[in-house]
C-alpha cells in the first residue's frame, strides 16, 4: 500500500481529543515530514474537539489537515472516559471507516486508547502502527501482563514485588494503575483490548529513544518489538532552528499564558521552581496548600501551572507569595519554553510521559510526584534508571503530602549532596536526545525505515 517516487503518500493518524494524545501525533507528523517530502498527513479524532482544535489549526503553514468523526454521544455529554470509550466502541469503527474511504491511505497511526482502530486498518488491507505515547517500560508491563510472558502477584496487594526484564524491582503500586482494580474494568478492558489488537499492527513506535530505554527496548525484541522513534519534541529543543516544514502550532486545547515568560527573563539562573501536574488532574486543596507552605519557607521563587486557576485563589499562603512578587500561577503555558528557560531550576511533575521526555531533553532535574496511570513507573525511571531526580511522596499514615516532604524534595535536586550528580545525568541526556534525532541518530533510522516500509510499492 505505498507510491511511487515523488507520488504523495497519504497517512491517516487517529487520536483521542487529549493534549498528551494529540500532539504527539503532530510531532511525529513533522518529524516525518522533515524526513520525505511526499507524505501528507491527516489527524482524525473526535467531534466533540473540532472549534477548539480548528481555531488552533489556522495557520496557513500547518502541516496536517483534521478531520473528525462522531463518538455518538449526545453534544452536552460530560464524556467520562468509561462512557467515551463505550460509545466509541459502539460506533467508533463505523464513522472512522467513512473518513478511510473518502482517500486513499497508504498506512493508520493509531494511539493505543483506540484499540480498535487496527482492526478498521485491517479490513481497509491498510498497514496500521501504534504510536505508543508512554515509556516502553509501561508498554513492557502492559504486554507482559496482559499476555501473560511473566507472572505477576495479586494486584490488590500494593506491597507485593514484581521481577521483570530490564526494570527496577517494582511494588504492585508502581505498575501502570489502569491494570490494577481499583481503577475500575472499563480502564482494564482497555488495556486488555491493546495488548489483542496488536495482531493487527505492523509497528509499535515509540515516543522514547534508544539510549534512554535501551535494555527495556532490547527485552521486547523477541516478543512484541518496540521502534523509538523520540523524542517527539518541537525542534528548538533539540537545538534545531524551525523550518517551514516543521513550522506550526502545537494543538492546544487552552490558551497559554505567555506573560509568564517575561516574568522568567527577570529571573536569576536556575533558579525558579516550575510545578505542573499536567492537563487532566487537577491538584487536591491541601496539596497546593503544603506545596505553597514549603515554596514560602524555603523562600524560592515559582512558576505554577494549576488546572482549574480558581483553586490556587482558596489558599491564602499561595495568594500571599503571588502577591508579593515571588511566584506566578497560570491557568495553561508553553511547557517546553519554560523548561528550556535558563531561570528553571527543577521540575515538580506529574510524571506523564511527554512532560518526562520534555523534562528529558530541556536538561531539568525533577521532583517526582505521581498520581495515576502511568506515572507511577514514570517516576521509578526518572528516579531509578535515569537518575535525574528525586520521589515526593504522600506521608503513609494520613495519606496527606506534608510541606517537609515538599521542602525536602526541591532541597534534594537544587542544593543536596546528590543535586550534581543529577544536573551531570540530565546534561548527559540532553546531549544523547539531541543525537538521537541528528541526521545518522537512532530515531532517525529508525524513522527512515519507516517511511521507506510505507512508500514502497
Amino acid at each position: 500500500m505505498g507510491s511511487c517516487e515523488g507520488q504523495e503518500t497519504h497517512v491517516l493518524m487517529v487520536t483521542l481529543a487529549f493534549q498528551g494524545h494529540i500532539n504527539p501525533m503532530l510531532k511525529l507528523a513533522k518529524h516525518l515530514s522533515s524526513l520525505s517530502k511526499n507524505l501528507h498527513f491527516t489527524i482524525a479524532t473526535i467531534e466533540p474537539a473540532r472549534d477548539r482544535l480548528s481555531a488552533a489549526a489556522t495557520s496557513e503553514k500547518f502541516p496536517v489537515d483534521l478531520v473528525f468523526f462522531s463518538d455518538g454521544l449526545p453534544k452536552d455529554d460530560p464524556r467520562d472516559p468509561a462512557t467515551l470509550l463505550k460509545a466509541l466502541n459502539e460506533v467508533g469503527a463505523k464513522n472512522l471507516s467513512e473518513i478511510i474511504e473518502e482517500k486513499r491511505y497508504s498506512c493508520i497511526i493509531s494511539v493505543p486508547f483506540t484499540p480498535w482502530v487496527p482492526a478498521v486498518a485491517a479490513s481497509h488491507d491498510i498497514p496500521c502502527a501504534i504510536l505508543w505515547i508512554q515509556a516502553c517500560g509501561a508498554y513492557s508491563v502492559y504486554y507482559r501482563y496482559y499476555m501473560k510472558t511473566n507472572s505477576f502477584p495479586d494486584l490488590e496487594d500494593l506491597n507485593q514485588t514484581v521481577e521483570l526484564p530490564a526494570l527496577p524491582l517494582l511494588e504492585v503500586r508502581d505498575l501502570p494503575s489502569f491494570m490494577l482494580p481499583s481503577d475500575g474494568a472499563h480502564f482494564n478492558n482497555l488495556m486488555a483490548d491493546f495488548a489483542d489488537c496488536l495482531r493487527y499492527v505492523k509497528w509499535v513506535l515509540v515516543n522514547s529513544f534508544y539510549e534512554l530505554e535501551s535494555d527495556i527496548i532490547k527485552s521486547m525484541s523477541d516478543l512484541k518489538p518496540v521502534i523509538p522513534i523520540g523524542p517527539l519534541v518541537s525542534p528548538f529543543l533539540l537545538g534545531v532552528d524551525e523550518d517551514e516544514t516543521l513550522d506550526g502550532k502545537n494543538l492546544d486545547l487552552w490558551k497559554s499564558d505567555d506573560c509568564c515568560m517575561e516574568w522568567l527573563d527577570k529571573q536569576a539562573r536556575s533558579s525558579v521552581v516550575y510545578i505542573s501536574f499536567g492537563s487532566m488532574l487537577e491538584s487536591l486543596e491541601n496539596q497546593v496548600e503544603a506545596i505553597a507552605q514549603a515554596l514560602k519557607n524555603r523562600g524560592v521563587p515559582f512558576l505554577w501551572v494549576i488546572r482549574p486557576k480558581e483553586k490556587a485563589q482558596n489558599v491564602e499562603v499561595l495568594q500571599e507569595m503571588v502577591q508579593e512578587g515571588q511566584g506566578v500561577v497560570i491557568d495553561w503555558g508553553q511547557q517546553e519554553k519554560i523548561l528550556s528557560h535558563e531561570a528553571i531550576s527543577c521540575f515538580l511533575t506529574h510524571c506523564g510521559w511527554n512532560s518526562t521526555i520534555e523534562t528529558v531533553v530541556a536538561g531539568v532535574p525533577v521532583v517526582a510526584y505521581p498520581n495515576w496511570t502511568d506515572q507511577p513507573i514514570d517516576a521509578r525511571l526518572l528516579v531509578d534508571v535515569f537518575g535525574i531526580g528525586v520521589r515526593m511522596r504522600n506521608d503513609a499514615i494520613d495519606g496527606e503530602l506534608k510541606v517537609e516532604e515538599v521542602e525536602r524534595c526541591i532541597e534534594a535536586v537544587t542544593e543536596g549532596p546528590g543535586a550534581k550528580d543529577m544536573r551531570r545525568r540530565v546534561a548527559e541526556l540532553k546531549d544523547v536526545a539531541r543525537s538521537a534525532l541528528a541526521p545518522g541518530g537512532s530515531s532517525v533510522m529508525n524513522l527512515e525505515s519507516f517511511i521507506s516500509d510505507i512508500t514502497t510499492t
